[in-house]
């Protein structure tokens, strides 16, 4: 079986790297990194994952419309996008549903519980 693809689309490296902690405790997964929205599309368009945790305030290209392009590829669909992000205003929520994703959640509350919770939930064949 084959390590579960992850690609973390986040401008900050601190949260990238608390991010990719987290997930290494929880699990072995193939962890892949993005900046912006525009690296998070190519990366999607080159090797599909099978969860992406997408900030939603990105530079270059928000993860709303990373969301929506990734959406429109062959294949999109099938990718599980969890927005990870501290904007937790209830229209960021609305647009993030809106655009495409399958899951919310705060950074408020992102700790090990609540990644677990998506993974169990996203990739249950992992957890």
């Amino acid at each position: 079986m084959s390590r579960p693809k992850i690609l973390m689309v986040e401008d900050s490296e601190d949260q990238q790297r608390i991010l990719a902690w987290r997930l290494r405790k929880l699990g072995d997964f193939d962890l892949r990194e993005a900046r912006d929205g525009q690296d998070a599309v190519a990366a999607v368009e080159a090797d599909p994952p099978d969860l992406i945790f997408m900030d939603l305030g990105l530079p270059r290209m928000d993860g709303w419309e990373a969301t929506r392009r990734i959406r429109e590829l062959p294949g999109g669909s099938e990718v599980r996008i969890v927005a990870l992000t501290a904007r937790v205003d209830r229209r960021d929520y609305e647009r993030a549903v809106v655009a495409g994703v399958d899951d919310f959640i705060p950074k408020t509350v992102a700790g090990p519980d609540a990644i677990r919770v998506v993974l169990r939930c996203w990739l249950p064949r992992v957890l």
